[in-house]
């Protein structure tokens, strides 16, 4: 399908594209915001060397407002920035409450949004660079989660068989913990179907939970390498790190201060005032994996630095709730993540000034 308001643009043009796994939609608009061309094509390298084409052809890019960079977007990104394109990224339709009386909901209608958006300079964000060594550790921490989901599973099917297990068998294995339970499991293996099948399930455990070491001790070896200073944080351990380098992308420059950063991570805090009551609740947004990495270093902090329990104290003697003393520990340590991300070779010890 293809749309096509004007014939062609004179000056520089604002362009929306709207990503796809199979396929993207391009809308561009001229310097007086008419529409020059709408039009879908395949997403694959014909397709984005089409794509940046039709948008060459119809005059300078001013912008190239996307949705999706670091998803369905990414190869389109590199494609178009490898060109000098300039490429930003364009916040989904969901997020910016496309949902209102009155609006529709397509393709196409989604390009224009994203065009207008570029038009405007409004609700745009620098898209990941996605050429470093952070985006290594993004794939690492996906397969590192991908194997602690399959270890997880294997111990979960290995007691669901166990719980219709004849009783000699079930206690011989009763009040064993996940771990020993695996360990154990192979013994039975030569006892019919069911120890078959719960030595194979054993087998599948012991293969994931060393992918997932694996994983995890590449983690660290690359922000040992490539930002020590995240992992010098207190509480920090290598999977928090990755997250929350994975949150700030290859170029964290991009973020134009803590403040960003924490809205990133969902860890800002959102105002929650009425009448004479003055506070702040949970922000539910953001990178939830990034949000999760804050909440298990101020976890950490809490119960293992002296400092930070005593501030929690003085925090709840204020009439602060469990969570509000959290929200404030989540903020501290995103301040704190940030100048990590900012100066990576530059470890802070305790009592440094700030």
């Amino acid at each position: 399908m293809r749309t096509e308001s004007t014939p062609g643009a004179r000056g520089p043009v604002f362009c929306g594209v709207d990503t796809h796994a199979d396929s993207h939609w391009l809308c561009v608009l001229d310097w007086r915001g008419r529409k020059v061309l709408s039009r879908q094509f395949p997403a694959d390298a014909a397709g984005y060397e089409a794509l940046a084409g039709a948008i060459a052809a119809a005059g300078e890019p001013a912008c190239v407002a996307m949705e999706g960079t670091s998803s369905y977007g990414a190869g389109l990104t590199r494609h178009l920035a490898s060109l000098g394109m300039p490429v930003r990224e364009a916040l989904s339709p969901a997020r910016m409450q496309r949902r209102r009386p009155g609006q529709g909901k397509c393709d196409e209608a989604d390009a224009e949004r994203a065009a207008r958006a570029a038009m405007s300079g409004s609700k745009l964000g620098t898209p990941k660079s996605q050429d470093g060594w952070v985006d290594g550790v993004r794939c690492m921490l996906a397969a590192r989660s991908g194997a602690v989901k399959a270890r997880t599973s294997a111990i979960n099917t290995a007691r669901s068989l166990l719980t219709t297990a004849p009783e000699g068998l079930r206690s011989r294995f009763r009040g064993m913990g996940g771990p020993r339970l695996m360990e154990e499991l192979p013994s039975v293996r030569a006892e019919g179907a069911l120890g078959a099948a719960l030595g194979a399930l054993a087998d599948l455990w012991e293969a994931a939970r060393d992918a997932a070491l694996d994983m995890e001790r590449a983690i660290e070896a690359s922000l040992e390498e490539n930002c020590p200073a995240l992992l010098a944080m207190y509480g920090c351990g290598p999977v928090s790190a990755a997250k929350l380098a994975v949150a700030a992308g290859d170029n964290p420059g991009r973020l134009r201060s803590e403040a960003s950063f924490a809205a990133i991570c969902g860890a800002c805090p959102i105002p929650a005032s009425s009448g004479k009551t003055v506070r702040h609740r949970l922000n539910r947004g953001g990178d939830r994996q990034a949000n999760s990495a804050l909440h298990e270093i101020a976890r950490q902090r809490v119960m293992r630095d002296p400092e930070t329990a005593e501030y929690a104290e003085r925090a709840r003697g204020r009439g602060k709730s469990d969570r509000e003393v959290m929200r404030c520990l989540k903020r501290y340590v995103a301040r704190e993540a940030y100048r990590a991300l900012m100066h990576p070779h530059e470890i802070r010890r305790p009592g440094d000034a700030s």
